[in-house]
């Protein structure tokens, strides 16, 4: 995540000029011991670009980067804030789960961290007029998408940087600021994650786990949540996140059926994939058969497709 001086040095770089670590100290009001370690993080990351100067003096500039572009339209976009100053790697953690009207104890419980903490990391937002509360709930205001977009990107940009790291074939499919949702395209990748706590199997590759075992064309997919247990729910929501079609759905449903997976619990994990609609269908369906509708949000197994299924293997 984006550091205070990170973040201010991209501020003063914003406009593509390049400049020297003594300036770029005295802009920022940072010493340039810290300057320096700023930038290589920076550079790290691919946020900056160095080049050199007269006399071989060391320069930087903003790289043609996504989180750069977002910071760049967010400035340009709403020039009056000094976002530097306002944001912390915290506060833009919660910015994330700001795109709806949230309750502060739902954001502290995905973030693990306490609701003062939220609080805290949200106060820079109040104190602004930044917030829209709707009872006790918050979002971000309808005119600050472009702060959700550059929340959004500094938190895929770390899944991503992190998960290449181990696994340079791996993309994002989806993520939160603690967790993150990966593919892999090499047997080399899935056996490096495969020997990595951090990272679990997930979707039809860990199916086997619960007694069923499908066919996986290509890797399995990976779950990243440091110290956090992986619950079928979670296995359910990230087959359909992964693939949404007949044939998975209804592999999905099988593994509900197979562990009798409450629907309440379920729905609860879904909230957070916005599978909400999708796994009341699905239970629906379970419950009282399929409907024949083309309103549908997704698209279910027959009925005899399913008993079928169920029969080959062996759910009651």
């Amino acid at each position: 995540m984006i550091s205070k001086a990170g973040l201010a040095v991209i501020d003063a770089l914003s406009t593509g000029r390049e400049a020297i670590p003594v300036d770029l100290a005295t802009e920022t009001g940072y010493s340039q011991a810290h300057i320096y370690e700023v930038l290589d993080d920076l550079l790290d990351a691919g946020f900056l670009v160095e080049c050199r100067g007269p006399n071989n003096q060391r320069q930087v500039r903003v790289a043609d980067h996504p989180v750069i572009e977002a910071y760049r339209t967010l400035q340009s976009e709403l020039s009056h804030v000094e976002w530097a100053d306002l944001l912390s790697p915290a506060t833009l953690q919660v910015c994330w789960f700001l795109d709806e009207p949230r309750r502060v104890s739902e954001i502290a419980e995905r973030l693990e961290i306490t609701r003062q903490g939220v609080h805290k990391a949200l106060s820079p937002l109040k104190h602004r007029a930044m917030l829209s509360p709707s009872g006790p709930e918050y979002a971000v205001s309808e005119d600050l998408e472009p702060l959700l977009t550059f929340a959004q990107a500094v938190v895929i940009h770390e899944h991503r940087s992190r998960a290449r790291e181990l696994a340079p074939s791996a993309t994002v499919e989806w993520c939160d600021p603690k967790h993150a949702l990966v593919r892999v395209q090499t047997t080399e990748d899935t056996d490096t994650l495969l020997d990595r706590p951090d990272w679990q199997v997930t979707g039809i590759g860990r199916f086997e786990e619960y007694g069923l075992q499908f066919f996986l064309a290509g890797e399995p997919a990976f779950w990243y949540a440091p110290d956090e247990e992986l619950t079928p729910a979670d296995v359910v929501c990230h087959t359909l996140v992964l693939d949404s079609g007949s044939r998975r759905v209804s592999y999905a449903m099988l593994l509900i059926e197979k562990l009798d997976i409450d629907q309440e619990t379920l729905t609860v994990t879904a909230t957070w994939y916005d599978l909400e609609s999708t796994i009341a269908a699905m239970y629906r369906a379970l419950q009282v058969g399929v409907e024949d509708s083309d309103e549908l949000p997704v698209v279910l197994p027959s009925e005899s497709e399913f008993m079928a299924l169920k029969e080959q293997y062996g759910v009651a």
